[in-house]
């Protein structure tokens, strides 16, 4: 299957400090945009300081957008997380 390589997916984690499940997810998230094959940007924000961002995800983060679309809350696979961003690739 050919692979859209010249696109760049955007990965947004919503999150707070001394959440262990936005650990968990952000360092799986930075292990699957690492990978070579993959024009992934990540952005991560915190929420703790900004209260309509806290209202919106606070019960569920941590919160994964792709291309400005929510996929996850609360967690997600490794597994899932590659076959979403397969997905996008795929031509």
């Amino acid at each position: 299957m050919r692979r859209n390589t010249h696109a760049v997916i955007a990965l947004t984690i919503y999150s707070r400090p001394d959440c262990h499940l936005c650990d968990d997810m952000k360092v799986l998230v930075r292990r699957v945009a690492a990978e070579d094959r993959l024009r992934i940007q990540v952005s991560e924000v915190d929420i703790s300081n900004d209260t309509e961002l806290e209202a919106l995800y606070g019960l569920e983060v941590p919160v994964l957008f792709i291309n400005g679309r929510k996929v996850a809350k609360y967690g997600i696979t490794e597994q899932d997380l590659r076959r979403i961003l397969d997905g996008l690739q795929a031509v």
